[in-house]
């Protein structure tokens, strides 16, 4: 390469003298004149030589160097000037590559979540291994979230249950009522069972036109769902929820429907929800009627669960015209019969925001208090499913709230919502915001810091040389607003929520041991239902053993003569029963008096105060529920008891037992001269006491 650029000077050069003739024609004049001037001529020359041997010098090392360091002329055109810079520091560093995100799908039953990760490039792992992502379709345990690392993250919030359940959302949801009655009125009205079986029957006497769907207090798809007119027939002992049925919905073609409004939670302190543009119509298969007593056992006309419904005959598959459609497609619908979706679609987000804000005091402290370390990303974030009924005026009304809504793909629509919801939610998720590498040699360090304590005199740094940093949770902000995808924001939004957050402290738990008590109350009812009913039965065994005769002649005498006998033999042991009872019920009263809200119990006391001023003579039957008499004694489990009594008596005497117990305490100095006069009637006690004193 040397020899080419050599070659090309010269040649330039012997060009450039066949161009000048004044240069040629000046030498040979000097020539042809002087011959004394020829030396100074070759020292020309030689000057001329040796410049020419620096411009080639200096062309080779600048070439040397745009090769050495990957530069050109054009993008250094002052390179000559440029300070030299050492050959280490030029060479271009190695970008340290990303390390893949793993997830565990262990407990996940959904392949199209397993095709939405791995498209992202996401490697499952098992529990064992260090996840950055878990996703599972069961509620998280306290135990699995304090066990997780600063860069690990998981599909549930703790506490979520608090709405995901039915019988606790219809707790939370009437406590939010009682407080905010205007806000919260976008439920039907609901009662837990058996806690609140006696206002709910009471509601049912006074509104017999209305009817009442049951449900099982955590079931799902549909499973024990069924109408009635009655409650009369409900088991006072079973744990349901009891629901005002919608009677009058909105209805598309004459079938009834509703919502399945995606809904997701990307951190709840502070708290962010985005709901999900698209989502799922879901229709029932049979033209819709009034509830009467001809259809209320049809579940395909009145249930909307895809689960149930399926199984139909009339079940069409049809993205626009079916039986499950998305949400864009009753947009259409809507819109062409002239509903202002705007305004719907505002309603429905205040449902879900409002449904989602009665359960924040506890999501809160349940956060802080499983993930009290985690500091460069929010540890959970959750998608749920809000089923919305829209009644015949357009007003939106909350069933229920599934805290695992399926993501099955059974159709090409299924396929194209949910996978589209997937794919959106980890992409607001910035699954590579976190290094998981950095962040385990960070906590190596801090732990090694820690037991060296080398950081007890760290060296101040001014905070005015440092730049200001971003907080993980502004960058994961400013992502969420920039890759909204199809999600749209829902809160925060401006202080039309402030007042909501500003419930009192203790309605939470008041709303609880209310709960409680009422729960306690029917568990007692139910202990006394089962003990009258017991003994009912064996009161009539002894009357079915007299004779034939005497029953043939006089039946209804002898009932009456025995149940005369009976409380007249117990009349002494009831008094003492009644004052106990009317001790306890006293208490209960106070309890209730601080709980002005509960109807049920105050409506109790009435019926007990009525119960205690009624004669000892009108006594009610063993079979009715809430009875607070004293039941009669029968002397045959009379005698038994005062048999078994004396039984414990004697073994008690015969092993020896009261003189060990009193000797023990006689040498302990615990016995007090109360307990030596009550058991100096005792012989043998006597004897051993005074044994010392003999020897």
């Amino acid at each position: 390469m040397e020899l080419d650029l050599q070659d090309t000077f010269l040649h330039d050069e012997d060009q450039q003298s066949l161009h000048s003739p004044k240069v040629t024609y000046s030498v040979a004049h000097k020539r042809k004149n002087d011959k004394g001037q020829d030396e100074k001529i070759v020292t020309d020359q030689q000057a001329k030589e040796k410049e020419q041997a620096e411009n080639i010098a200096s062309l080779l090392m600048s070439n040397y160097d745009m090769k050495l360091y990957g530069e050109d002329d054009t993008s250094q055109p002052t390179s000559r000037t440029a300070p030299i810079i050492p050959i280490e520091a030029t060479r271009k560093k190695k970008k340290r590559k990303r390390s893949q995100i793993s997830i565990c799908l262990t407990n996940c039953r959904y392949e199209s979540i397993r095709k939405v990760a791995s498209a992202f490039g996401m490697r499952e792992v098992s529990e064992e291994e260090a996840w950055n992502f878990y996703w599972t379709d069961m509620s998280v345990s306290v135990e699995r979230a304090k066990e997780m690392k600063r860069f690990q993250r998981i599909n549930h919030f703790p506490g979520m249950l608090e709405i995901c359940r039915k019988d606790l959302l219809a707790r939370n949801l009437n406590r939010m009522q009682k407080i905010y009655p205007k806000e919260y009125n976008f439920f039907p009205k609901t009662w837990c069972l058996p806690a609140d079986f006696g206002e709910a029957l009471n509601y049912s006497k006074s509104r017999k036109n209305k009817t009442f769907i049951i449900k099982p207090e955590c079931g799902s798809q549909g499973r024990g769902i069924y109408l009635t007119k009655s409650l009369k027939d409900i088991k006072p002992t079973d744990k349901l929820i009891c629901q005002v049925y919608l009677s009058k919905p909105y209805l598309v073609d004459g079938y009834k429907f509703d919502i399945r409004v995606y809904t997701l939670i990307t951190s709840c302190d502070p708290l962010r929800i985005f709901v999900y543009n698209e989502g799922l119509v879901r229709f029932a298969t049979s033209r819709y009627a009034d509830p009467n007593v001809n259809n209320t056992t049809n579940v395909f006309m009145h249930l909307t669960n895809y689960a149930l419904n399926k199984h139909s005959r009339t079940y069409v598959y049809d993205s626009e015209a079916g039986s499950k459609r998305k949400i864009s497609t009753l947009n259409k619908i809507l819109l062409s019969q002239g509903v202002d979706l705007d305004r719907l679609w505002h309603a429905i987000d205040q449902v879900i925001v409002k449904t989602i804000i009665s359960a924040w005091p506890i999501l809160k402290h349940s956060y802080h208090a499983c993930f009290p370390s985690h500091d460069m990303v929010h540890a959970c974030f959750e998608i749920l499913g809000f089923d919305i009924l829209l009644d015949h005026k357009l007003h939106p009304y909350i069933l229920e709230v599934n805290h695992s809504p399926s993501f099955h793909t059974d159709t090409q629509l299924d396929r194209e919502v949910k996978e589209g919801l997937l794919t959106d939610t980890f992409t607001m998720l910035n699954i590579w915001q976190c290094d998981k590498r950095r962040v385990l040699e960070e906590d190596r360090k801090r732990i090694r810091d820690r037991l060296l304590q080398t950081n007890k005199f760290a060296d101040f740094t001014p905070t005015e040389d440092k730049e200001p940093e971003k907080s993980p949770w502004q960058t994961q902000i400013q992502w969420e607003e920039t890759h909204l995808g199809n999600y749209r924001r829902v809160y925060p939004v401006g202080e039309q929520y402030a007042s909501l957050f500003q419930q009192p402290s203790g309605s939470l738990y008041t709303g609880t041991a209310s709960s409680r008590a009422r729960g306690d109350c029917t568990r007692i009812q139910r202990e006394e239902f089962q003990q009258t009913k017991a003994k009912a039965e064996a009161l009539k065994k002894p009357s079915q053993s007299k004779s034939t005769k005497e029953t043939e002649k006089k039946p209804g005498e002898e009932g009456s003569t025995t149940t005369t006998s009976v409380t007249v033999a117990s009349t002494a042991t009831a008094v003492d029963k009644a004052a106990k009872a009317k001790a306890r019920l006293e208490k209960e009263q106070k309890r209730k008096e601080k709980e002005e809200r509960d109807k049920k119990l105050s409506g109790k006391t009435s019926l007990v105060s009525a119960s205690q001023a009624a004669p000892v003579e009108n006594i009610k039957p063993p079979y009715v529920l809430c009875s607070f008499e004293p039941d009669p004694i029968v002397e045959k489990e009379e005698r038994e008891r005062v048999n078994l009594l004396a039984q414990r008596d004697f073994l008690i005497r015969s092993y020896g037992m009261l003189e060990q117990i009193y000797l023990v305490m006689k040498k302990m100095g615990t016995l007090r001269p109360e307990d030596e006069r009550k058991y100096g009637v005792y012989g043998r006690l006597s004897v051993v006491s005074n044994s010392p004193k003999k020897v």
